[in-house]
């Protein structure tokens, strides 16, 4: 059965950083799309990074140059740097992954940035 479990979330300051990590099991990790969501209160969840079997990135605009996203194979990890934080990134951070047309979401981990 597929499991994703996410860590790393707190709280920081404006201009801080965390790492966030998701360990993934129950899937073939080296061959799946791994990404990361978000979800601030009153607002839909929305999409931030992505990481493909290649080791290509994508970003959404709003996080773009602030956050990196990168898997270690090894580990059935996924990773999510992120830097310069603004209380805008307040939000459960979510790791997604579609196997076929399964879809998969971790329980979530919080995310504060204090101003």
């Amino acid at each position: 059965q597929v499991q994703l479990v996410e860590s790393g979330g707190g709280l920081a300051q404006a201009g801080g950083s965390l790492r966030l990590s998701c360990a993934a099991s129950g899937i073939i990790f080296g061959m799946s799309v791994m990404s990361w969501y978000r979800q601030a209160p009153g607002k839909q969840r929305e999409f931030v990074a992505a990481v493909y079997t290649g080791g290509s990135t994508d970003y959404a605009n709003s996080v773009k140059g602030r956050f990196t996203i990168s898997r270690d194979n090894a580990k059935n990890t996924v990773y999510l740097q992120m830097d310069s934080l603004n209380p805008e990134d307040t939000a459960v951070y979510y790791c997604r992954v579609v196997i076929r047309v399964a879809d998969y979401w971790g329980q979530g981990t919080q995310v504060t940035v204090s101003s």
